[in-house]
């Protein structure tokens, strides 16, 4: 695999894939095992379609929100269900006691070599003080682990042998086995909510997982600020041994033949997923779902769920910003036919996003929507871009 983004034409590279939750509203064993074969299901049809990638996330004790808490299985499987979809942790959760870096290194060269040189790897710390006190942490102390874990980790991947004297790891001489089929390692990639973040993957030359409901305007925002600090990043901040200028955008989506069926269908999904994470990360109350209101309904749902938030975080004196309030938004063109998605992902390219992470499954979104969905993607919105990227 290479980095084309300091290639002539960059831009127009742009490339599609998928970000998996397994979010789910029945949490009873038959619906987990039909979610995760569901998920397996549409990423095989995806990659049949033209999708570029499926990332998984990682998440642990998130009732509904994520149960997608063994990515490495996950994609491995995937893996070899594919030949050529590109396969991402989105991302592996660093804190020591969750992952340790040396077998962190061992499975993502492991997963390498099995899918051919097809990983892409992402870094980050998890969201929660629900996912930190499950291993013993407190979240807000967590961020020093993740750093010396993310220049480690590269490190154990180009040397033979290792040895480390960190604060938070310590780790004798040892030959650390097997290395990764790409060299020197896989591409590298940190999870960004917040303006932090983005300027953490900026300096440190690793790609950005913009993983929020950001529209093209905050993405246009937040890529300046990911680009400038990768632009003006030092040599000794460099994080691995392959820079990286990648931004990926998240985008929540539902293209439907029937348009008025995937606004429902899509606002529905969203409202759900903005609930279930307003659970778990701000102790709001769980999610519901209505499968009696229509879209407008849904949406004034998600509008009165953002300004509650904006409300409560003024009483806290917190300045309320898209890392609060993005999961509320409802961007126009996400949610309907395929020329309103091609729409919504030309502002999103326009704004700066060189991978457009779509998140289609939403809890209540039905497979079958799914699948259609992808359906309509890759026959008609991949084709429209890549035949941009053929008549430059």
């Amino acid at each position: 695999m290479t980095d084309d983004s300091n290639k002539p034409g960059w831009w127009q590279n742009m490339k599609f894939s998928i970000i998996y939750e397994a979010q789910m509203v029945d949490t009873s064993p038959e619906s987990e095992q039909r979610c995760f074969l569901e998920c397996v299901e549409q990423a095989v049809y995806a990659e049949k379609m033209g999708f570029d990638t499926v990332w998984a996330v990682e998440h642990t004790a998130l009732t509904q929100y994520a149960h997608m808490s063994a990515p490495e299985t996950f994609l491995a499987y995937l893996a070899g269900r594919t030949t050529t979809l590109g396969i991402g942790h989105g991302v592996v959760c660093l804190p020591p006691a969750m992952n340790h870096p040396v077998k962190v290194a061992e499975r993502i060269a492991t997963l390498d070599i099995l899918s051919g040189g097809r990983v892409h790897f992402g870094m980050g710390k998890g969201g929660t003080q629900q996912e930190a006190g499950t291993f013993g942490y407190d979240l807000n102390e967590l961020q020093p682990m993740i750093d010396e874990s993310m220049y480690l980790i590269p490190k154990i991947f180009v040397n033979e042998e290792i040895e480390h004297d960190g604060t938070y790891v310590k780790i004798p001489r040892r030959p650390i086995h097997p290395k990764p089929k790409q060299t020197p390692h896989p591409p590298l990639y940190y999870a960004c909510t917040r303006e932090a973040t983005l300027q953490l993957a900026g300096s440190r030359g690793i790609g950005a997982l913009v993983l929020g409901f950001s529209g093209p305007d905050e993405i246009a925002r937040k890529n300046a600020i990911y680009r400038e600090h990768f632009r003006n990043r030092k040599p000794e901040d460099q994080v691995g041994y392959r820079p990286t200028e990648h931004l990926a955008a998240l985008c929540a989506a539902c293209v439907l033949d029937d348009r008025d069926e995937a606004r429902r269908i899509g606002l529905r999904g969203q409202r759900f997923f903005a609930e279930a994470i307003a659970h778990w990360y701000q102790g709001g109350p769980k999610p519901t779902v209505d499968e009696e209101l229509s879209a407008e309904e849904h949406a004034a749902v998600l509008a009165k769920g953002k300004e509650q938030v904006i409300t409560y975080l003024s009483e806290e004196k917190i300045t309320a910003g898209d890392e609060h309030t993005s999961n509320y938004t409802v961007a126009q063109d996400a949610y309907g036919s395929p020329e309103d998605c091609i729409r919504y992902v030309t502002r999103l390219q326009a704004a700066g996003a060189d991978e457009i992470l779509f998140m289609f499954q939403m809890g209540g979104i039905p497979h079958e929507a799914i699948m259609e969905t992808i359906r309509n993607i890759g026959e008609k919105v991949i084709p429209h871009f890549r035949a941009q990227r053929k008549a430059s």
